[in-house]
């Protein structure tokens, strides 16, 4: 069987075959009649040619149609020779002035759509027992091709898709998140979808586009077409407007939110809690249709249920706790990406070189890790991450042109490390996220007080005390307790208490190291 086009594929082939009767278009006489004087009346003469490209539809309902509009004086055949698709048709008068009136209701010109119970069956038939999925072993091959390491994460994407359950994705900036939940859609099987769908005489964008990537091979009826799964993304962009199905006076049509556009695939909500709307809202906003797999929108103030049975993926570098227990639930597998080693960094520079096609000389690896690697080794010490990799790869491009080498070599390294904001800024000590983010203090209390404090050097502590019993430290605040006792946990370093310090406690705090501190100074 293939994973791409299956048996029940087949079967959804065999019905949409292109209708060729009024009866069999599930659309009103008058609609298609409306639609085709509209398109002549735009080009004033235009043939049956164009008119069929427009509307795909079959040329026995044009030649019906078009006929009846001819005696109703409407419109007139002008030049064109026995065969149809060479006639040319011309508005009359009394064409134009009702094509002013339609126009005013309906503006819509384009593909004829699809009627509302078409849509809901073929729909319907599509993603009804659409999970469990078995994913073939060659397309997650495929798919991960180009990812270099988190093998976890990888497991856990591929778990999201078989089940068509929603992922949370959480760690620092530049660890790859939005490029790794990218590649979920690519998991999933095709779909078939309406390009538009007709309610009430009323038209629904169904396909975009920006979202939507066709499949070789396509149905029969042009009005629909067969897509790669979608990825949607949404980012700090995203308001609740956004979420509704507006309507475009312009186009004379309703377009879709971004939940109906990713029907079928996934929905990424990226840099969450950054939105221009409370995050919660927006979140309370999308437990309807994650639940139930469809959503109302409304035409002309009348409720209309469409699909939206997409994989909701939610990616953040601030703290897990930004969605509380409702939301997790419709997201209940999570990947925390930490940042990644210095060899799989040096991989994805050389890779992002190579797909540049970029020659360079190889010692330039060894000065690039050299980068990320620790003061004690003779590094600078610096925070790796894939997004350095990429970007460093991309400015090596521009210096290697400026300076009209032919190969990137250690001075074009050099040159684009010396560009690099980021880069440049840790060289100073200045580090954006300290400056940007708040931080937040925790109290743990263990027996380990001396394993703990060695262990916490490498977890990016930003200052750490300790009691005879507990350790108190602060961490930038999208670290989470989860995350610090998984750290501790996994360094076999048992962790009778964790709590959050209030901001008071944190004020008595200073005040008492403050003390502490003077008293040390006047002792010595």
């Amino acid at each position: 069987m293939n994973y791409y086009h299956d048996s029940k594929m087949e079967t959804i082939f065999e019905i949409l075959k292109q209708p060729k009767t009024i009866e069999d278009i599930q659309l009103s006489e008058p609609f298609v009649n409306d639609l085709i004087l509209k398109i002549i009346t735009s080009y004033g003469t235009v043939k049956t040619s164009t008119i069929n490209d427009i509307t795909c539809i079959h040329w026995d309902i044009l030649e019906r149609c078009l006929s009846n509009l001819e005696k109703e004086g409407l419109c007139a055949p002008v030049s064109g020779s026995f065969l149809f698709s060479s006639v040319q048709y011309s508005i009359s008068k009394k064409g134009r002035e009702k094509t002013r009136g339609i126009s005013e209701e309906n503006p819509y010109i384009g593909v004829a759509p699809v009627s509302y119970e078409d849509y809901y069956q073929i729909m319907d038939a599509q993603l009804k027992g659409r999970y469990p999925i078995e994913i073939p072993p060659d397309v997650v091959k495929t798919t991960f091709k180009d990812v270099i390491g988190v093998d976890y994460a990888k497991e856990s994407l591929i778990e999201s898709c078989i089940i068509g359950k929603g992922i949370f994705i959480y760690g620092p900036p530049g660890t790859g998140k939005t490029f790794l939940t990218g590649k979920m859609s690519d998991l999933l099987p095709p779909v078939v979808i309406p390009k538009f769908v007709e309610f009430g005489g009323k038209v629904i964008q169904i396909y975009d586009p920006d979202f939507h990537s066709m499949c070789p091979e396509q149905p029969e009826d042009p009005r629909w077409v067969k897509i790669h799964a979608p990825f949607v993304l949404t980012g700090a962009e995203l308001g609740l407007n956004k979420l509704e199905t507006n309507y475009n006076v312009n186009k004379g049509v309703y377009e879709t939110s971004p939940t109906i556009k990713a029907n079928g695939g996934i929905l990424l909500i990226d840099d969450l809690g950054r939105q221009r709307d409370d995050h919660e809202l927006i979140l309370n906003r999308l437990i309807v249709p994650m639940e139930n797999k469809k959503d109302v929108v409304y035409v002309r103030g009348i409720p209309v249920i469409v699909h939206c049975n997409f994989i909701p993926a939610f990616s953040t570098n601030l703290d897990i706790s930004i969605m509380d227990e409702a939301h997790l639930r419709r997201a209940p597998l999570h990947i925390f990406l930490k940042n990644p080693d210095i060899i799989e960094v040096a991989e994805v520079f050389k890779m992002n070189l190579d797909y540049l096609e970029e020659k360079y000389n190889e010692n330039i690896f060894e000065r690039f890790m050299n980068v990320y690697s620790s003061i004690n080794d003779g590094g600078e010490g610096l925070k790796p991450t894939f997004a350095h990799a990429r970007d460093v790869a991309q400015i090596c491009q521009a210096v290697r042109i400026n300076r009209r080498k032919d190969i990137i070599d250690i001075d074009v390294l050099e040159g684009s490390l010396e560009r690099h904001i980021l880069i440049v800024l840790q060289r100073m000590n200045i580090d954006i996220a300290q400056i940007t983010r708040k931080t937040r203090s925790f109290r743990i209390k263990t027996s380990q007080v001396q394993e703990t404090l060695d262990a916490l050097t490498e977890f990016g502590t930003i200052k750490i005390t300790h009691e005879s019993d507990a350790i108190i430290l602060d961490l930038d605040d999208n670290i989470t307790p989860v995350q610090l006792v998984g750290f501790l946990h996994q360094r076999n370093i048992n962790v009778d208490r964790i709590d959050l310090i209030a901001e008071s406690d944190k004020e008595l705090r200073s005040s008492v190291l403050e003390i502490h501190e003077n008293l040390q100074l006047q002792n010595k």
